[in-house]
């Protein structure tokens, strides 16, 4: 049985832990810890077996032609505990999240298969584009009706990502 939770400070290494085991390179926890120092690490969740942390999802402010949204990433579970359902209970509980904060609009650069479950769609199609010159992989989910500039854009992410890339 996996639940979720906010972060707790004491939670930080555990996170970074989780990051570096799911991911082949430190970037991921070095982006999560440089978003924290900023302040622009807007929602970041937790997920454990009661035992340990074993999943972690974060979320971070980005603009679109002077709108603000949020961005899904990274989102990652410990191998052990990978194909389990932890990865959707963390989106799901994102989610939920950023509704209660109010937001607009959620991107996320990922699975299309995987995140479309989620009702995220495409972002071209809405006539966004990213800084990383991902298509298909690049896709947003529309929170509240009417979030998205109608004219489409440019999905800005906050500085941290181009420090760690």
């Amino acid at each position: 049985m996996y639940f979720c939770r906010p972060e707790h400070a004491a939670d930080i290494p555990a996170i970074r832990g989780v990051l570096d085991a799911a991911f082949p390179t430190r970037a991921e926890s070095r982006l999560v810890d440089a978003l924290r120092a900023a302040g622009r690490l807007a929602i970041s969740i937790v997920a454990s077996d009661g035992k340990a942390v074993v999943g972690h999802v974060a979320f971070s402010p980005v603009e679109v032609g002077g709108t603000g949204g949020i961005g899904l990433a990274p989102m990652a579970v410990v191998p052990a505990h990978q194909g389990k359902g932890v990865g959707s209970l963390l989106v799901r509980e994102g989610l939920a999240s950023c509704v209660q904060q109010d937001c607009g609009f959620v991107v996320v650069l990922g699975e299309p298969e995987y995140y479309g479950r989620f009702g995220f769609e495409r972002a071209s199609a809405r006539g966004l584009d990213n800084e990383y010159g991902a298509d298909e992989a690049f896709m947003v989910l529309e929170l509240k009706a009417g979030a998205l500039p109608e004219s489409g854009g440019l999905v800005r992410y906050a500085p941290e990502f181009a420090l760690v890339s």
